[in-house]
């Protein structure tokens, strides 16, 4: 992918290899200690993350690392690595076979190569700024659906749902009715690139990290999707709220989760802000 093809072929090399062992590791025995009432990580999270970093700070001395599991390597640089080890921790922990390894390239600011890999479909998403994004090779693009109605969505839910108010619940009561179907599969990086190849047609969820969406953003992106917060607002890998569509149904989306805003299902009025 021009420019970036070396970046990106290293840190392929990398996703594969964490993956691969992350594959082995779900017949095995895990150690999983628990970061919040709900959030939980495994020694196979850690395993993974210092398996990519081994890899690319090799590669890349002088390169900065972004990743979930407590690491943050400034440099002073332009280059940022933004990782996520282990995308579906919970599925994980549970063997339910959907989770993945995202890595994100930045520079200067900005996300300029994503790479997702799961390991149970043999499954590789990759994106380069203004190169558009691909899944095994192939060129892919959002889904043509353009009435909400129709569509079928993605969302999930924030580790802290049982404490805090702000949690989705209003929002996925009011996409439930409005929508056909609404899946919830437990790893946004891969949520955000079944919408970058047209599986989901919209995407939203509350109080991500930018381990969680850097690489799937870029996915959306370049595959001609759309990416906002919630009220339609230009999107950041640090923005509180993710809404990703096909383009065609987002104004849609806008309009339901700004509805949420306001009142929840039942029609009391409570705010989300």
């Amino acid at each position: 992918m021009g420019e970036w093809a070396e970046f990106l072929r290293l840190a392929e090399k990398a996703a594969r290899e964490a993956g691969r062992m992350l594959k082995r590791g779900m017949s095995r025995r895990r150690e999983i200690s628990f970061k919040g009432a709900v959030d939980l990580v495994t020694n196979f999270d850690r395993k993974a993350q210092e398996m990519i970093l081994s890899r690319l700070s090799t590669a890349f001395p002088d390169h900065g690392f972004l990743a979930e599991e407590g690491l943050r390597r400034e440099k002073a640089g332009d280059f940022l690595w933004i990782i996520d080890p282990l995308d579906g921790t919970t599925n994980y922990a549970h063997r339910f076979p959907v989770f993945c390894v995202s890595i994100a390239l930045g520079f200067q600011g900005r996300v300029v190569l994503g790479l997702v890999y799961d390991p149970m479909r043999e499954e590789v998403f990759r994106a380069a700024e203004d190169q558009g994004a691909y899944l095994n090779g192939r060129r892919i693009r959002v889904s043509s659906v353009d009435d909400l109605d129709r569509s079928l969505l993605a969302t999930g839910f924030p580790y802290d749902v049982r404490e805090s108010r702000v949690n989705n619940v209003i929002h996925f009561n009011n996409f439930l009715v409005r929508v056909q179907a609404i899946r919830r599969c437990g790893s946004a990086a891969l949520d955000l690139c079944y919408v970058a190849c047209g599986r989901f047609d919209g995407f939203w969820e509350l109080k991500l990290k930018p381990w969680d969406v850097a690489a799937g953003a870029l996915m959306v992106k370049e595959a001609g999707g759309r990416l906002s917060d919630f009220s339609g607002a230009e999107f950041s890998i640090s923005s509180a709220e993710t809404l990703a569509s096909n383009g065609l149904i987002h104004e849609a989306m806008v309009t339901v989760l700004q509805m949420g805003k306001t009142g929840d299902a039942s029609g009391r009025n409570r705010s989300q802000t």
